[in-house]
């Protein structure tokens, strides 16, 4: 599981059960703290799912990024997820160990700071390759890297720094 990792970002997070300063809000108002979580599968396929909630004080735009069968990364967006709100952004079974994340407030400013960029664009979307963006007509702009620990069902959480 897991296909290339691109620019080997792989193992940034610390484990699931433990909170971790992985970026900071470019916006001067608020720094953000993402923290991930997970629930064990029970088992039941109808749990299996990635899903992003919503802990800060704004509403957030959220983007993935994922290898497909092939390892061809693609990028796909957007969920708009609303304060104290969750959205389920995988719901079949988790294919790869990692995901990528990009996560703006509705300003358009980037949660999280990351080397990696991936591809993105102003509507709806899925786009096929992470190069090029903006030779292809699409914007760039950071993915941080999510390591479910390759368990059936992840929740990663947005809050706000204490």
């Amino acid at each position: 599981m897991g296909g290339g990792c691109p620019v080997g970002l792989r193992g940034r997070l610390a484990s699931a059960r433990q909170k971790m300063l992985i970026g900071r809000m470019q916006s001067p108002a608020r720094r953000l703290l993402l923290a991930c979580a997970f629930g064990m599968s029970l088992a039941a396929p109808a749990w299996a799912e990635f899903q992003v909630c919503n802990q800060s004080f704004d509403v957030i735009n959220v983007a993935i990024g994922q290898p497909d069968e092939t390892g061809q990364f693609s990028t796909e967006g957007w969920w708009i997820i609303g304060t104290n709100q969750c959205a389920r952004v995988v719901r079949d079974t988790l294919r790869n160990r990692y995901l990528y994340i990009h996560a703006s407030d509705v300003f358009g400013q980037p949660m999280v700071e990351s080397p990696q960029t991936m591809c993105t664009d102003e509507g709806r979307f899925r786009i096929t390759g992470i190069t090029d963006c903006w030779q292809r007509g699409f914007r760039a702009v950071p993915f941080v890297e999510v390591d479910t620990q390759a368990v059936d069902r992840w929740t990663l959480f947005l809050s706000p720094e204490r």
